[in-house]
């Protein structure tokens, strides 16, 4: 597994225990960052940072745009992995310049074959594909 394969799960991770407690993402973040020497041992990586942040900074039009194109699914409706890898792909897809639309639909699919049901990958596709298709178009 790549280093950045590995820095999405663990931002699956914090976005996933964020949305189902509830709780402040980026509180989150810093509590699950030690670094000190040791077994406790858990830094969080970079590249995690940067994904976390960046979905924080724009979760409200990630959201509204999940919620536009997964055409007949409510929010609340979406198990909350499938609703978190959608967070981080979109996220990907439309701020992170320095990685394929390809590669982050593939590493969402993956993600949804590990950690969800049968049927997610292919909703996931659907959605991430459709933003890829008009990521041009939207206003940001």
């Amino acid at each position: 597994m790549s280093a950045r394969s590995k820095a999405r799960k663990q931002t699956l991770d914090l976005l996933y225990e964020s949305d189902i407690r509830t709780s402040d993402l980026l509180e989150l973040l810093a509590t699950r960052d030690v670094t000190e020497e040791g077994v406790d041992a858990r830094p969080i990586r970079e590249y995690t940072r940067a994904l976390v942040e960046g979905v924080h900074l724009h979760k409200r039009k990630i959201d509204e745009l999940i919620t536009t194109y997964s055409q007949g699914w409510d929010m609340d409706r979406l198990a909350a992995v499938d609703r978190n890898i959608l967070r981080l792909g979109i996220y990907e897809i439309l701020w992170a310049d320095d990685v394929e639309d390809a590669i982050v639909i593939d590493e969402a699919l993956n993600l949804a074959q590990s950690l969800s049901t049968d049927d997610s990958a292919g909703f996931i596709h659907g959605v991430l594909g459709r933003i890829v298709s008009i990521k041009s178009s939207l206003a940001l």
